[in-house]
């Protein structure tokens, strides 16, 4: 999603995380967290986390910064805390749910479908307190990306219709053409997820 919004042609290569592709020696010296995405740079630089991907993008071939301000620092701190928020809370806990389920075929116990569905009441809160249209202001920055890519995956696990804020935040953020880029592996996903969710 940021790679559209910014405008930038990617290659794109699958990695088959269920035939365990990303073990494999020849990705773990590329990435040794052996998760995805990596990005790999015409120069060679390697980079693992789509967080830190989304803002290295950005500072190198944004035509501006509006993603990810440089100078105006307490926007930036913002949207820094939205994507520890997406990586330390929203998708860490959709994570310890579905990876053994994935996996393992282990079904997600009570308590972690409650403290998932506690980091969407979180969300929902900042977006009607904070009285915004994206997670970090009136305009879309490389936290939606992260954000929105959680909420629509784990809505298997936690339907977030049943948030009106961040209902409607997903809805405005599916209007725009970068959300494309979310729909096919999305799908996919889901169509799994469904196959062993048993609740």
């Amino acid at each position: 999603m940021c790679a559209k919004a910014l405008g930038l042609k990617v290659e794109e290569i699958f990695v088959n995380l269920l035939e365990g592709e990303h073990l494999k020696e020849d990705f773990l010296k590329k990435n040794p967290q052996h998760t995805v995405p990596v990005l790999e740079d015409d120069d060679g630089f390697i980079l693992s986390d789509s967080h830190a991907i989304m803002a290295y993008l950005v500072n190198k071939y944004g035509k501006d910064d509006s993603l990810y301000p440089k100078n105006d620092y307490k926007q930036r701190a913002i949207i820094d805390h939205r994507m520890h928020f997406d990586s330390g809370i929203l998708f860490a806990r959709g994570l310890v749910c579905s990876k053994p389920l994935i996996y393992r075929d282990e079904q997600p116990t009570q308590e972690k479908l409650d403290e998932l569905k506690d980091a969407f009441q979180i969300l929902d809160r900042m977006l009607r307190d904070n009285k915004v249209d994206y997670v970090a202001g009136n305009k879309p920055t490389i936290a939606d990306f992260s954000i929105v890519a959680s909420i629509t995956s784990w809505d298997v696990l936690i339907p977030y219709s049943e948030f009106p804020n961040i209902k409607t935040y997903v809805e405005r953020a599916q209007k725009h053409p970068w959300y494309e880029e979310n729909k096919e592996g999305l799908a996919q996903y889901k169509e799994m997820m469904k196959s062993k969710l048993k609740i």
